[in-house]
């Protein structure tokens, strides 16, 4: 009899294996794609990236996860927003980076990436906001992502609080579509030959 797929917030002693499958699962996500596209300068080598990133949402946010025992299939990022100042935060924290590193491309695209992110995220509160969502290679098509998505848009229906998030690629988008979110009718490339986010809302 195949276990069952459960889904669980992680915590701190999560950490190392979600940074693990993290680092794995979000190198072909469209927008980090594009930020490593010069694979000469992998921000992903010495794991600093991937590390702040999940420290980061472990501290600040909530990191939910799904997979079969203890074992991390899909991992997703979101935030509970009041107000724009998280989005501040994060972006003055990626021109920091940026300025400290000057010939650095994938810095400066992360930047980037986060001020269109800031400029265009909208003025409606309060909201849980989907900031990531991807899953570990060998584990894909077999319902992590699904299973996440399902748990937390049925919290986000039980709060009364709607969720948002921006699909990275038309096909992403069909599957948030499937699940109930629907489209803005707007849509924000990215710079310098960047994805087209395509911004979403699932609304209770």
């Amino acid at each position: 009899m195949n276990a069952p797929m459960t889904v669980r917030r992680a915590g701190s002693e999560d950490r190392a294996a979600v940074v693990a499958a993290f680092e794995v699962a979000n190198l072909d996500e469209a927008v980090t794609a594009w930020v490593l596209e010069d694979r000469s300068e992998n921000i992903y080598l010495d794991s600093s990236y991937a590390q702040d990133r999940v420290d980061t949402a472990l501290r600040e946010d909530e990191v939910w996860v799904a997979g079969v025992g203890q074992e991390i299939w899909a991992i997703s990022v979101w935030q509970y927003l009041t107000s724009l100042r998280r989005l501040e935060v994060e972006v003055a924290k990626a021109r920091r980076w940026a300025e400290a590193a000057p010939n650095s491309r994938p810095l400066r695209r992360i930047a980037e990436a986060s001020d269109v992110l800031l400029r265009t995220h909208p003025r409606e509160f309060p909201h849980n906001y989907l900031e990531v969502i991807v899953t570990v290679p060998e584990h894909r098509g077999q319902g992590a992502g699904g299973a996440v998505l399902a748990d937390r848009l049925a919290a986000s229906s039980a709060q009364g609080v709607p969720a948002y998030l921006e699909a990275s690629t038309e096909r992403s988008a069909r599957l948030y579509t499937s699940r109930g979110f629907v489209r803005t009718g707007t849509t924000h490339p990215l710079p310098d030959n960047g994805p087209t986010l395509i911004p979403m809302w699932f609304r209770p």
